[in-house]
């Protein structure tokens, strides 16, 4: 891909942080890429969870700073498509952090919960237990 791997964990880290914004690749291939270059599952595991975090903790930050005219003209959406999907936050809420790992969507999911300001400690809290379920059930396939 990049070629994290050649990096040991410091390119786990990195990747994982890149991978968790948008920028598109899979933080799931390069985790179970090292762990069986590394050898190392709890490290391994550790790093890339607080990787990927990090990474959606950043993506959220980016919904923070964005607005309501930057939303309408960039993506053509129209302020009551925008109020249907705050609706949807608001119903939601910190929740859909848990689901923050998933492909192409969480990343979304993660800039919404910034956009629309959802308390900042549990969405994060949400979103660590979520990234850190999801190398879990890696870590027990490669195991």
């Amino acid at each position: 891909m990049f070629d994290f791997e050649r990096l040991g964990l410091l390119g786990l880290f990195i990747g994982n942080l890149l991978a968790a914004t948008i920028v598109p690749f899979s933080s799931d291939a390069m985790y179970v890429t090292s762990l069986f270059v590394m050898n190392n599952v709890v490290l391994c595991f550790v790093v890339a969870t607080i990787g990927n975090w990090l990474g959606s903790v950043i993506t959220y930050y980016c919904g923070c700073v964005a607005q309501w005219n930057w939303v309408s003209r960039w993506f053509k959406v129209d302020k009551e498509t925008i109020e249907k999907q705050k609706n949807k936050i608001d119903r939601y809420g910190v929740w859909l952090a848990l689901l923050a790992w998933l492909p192409f969507v969480g990343d979304l999911f993660v800039l919404a919960l910034g956009f629309y300001r959802t308390p900042k400690i549990p969405t994060f809290i949400l979103l660590f237990i979520g990234k850190a379920s999801r190398f879990s059930v890696w870590t027990m396939f490669f195991l």
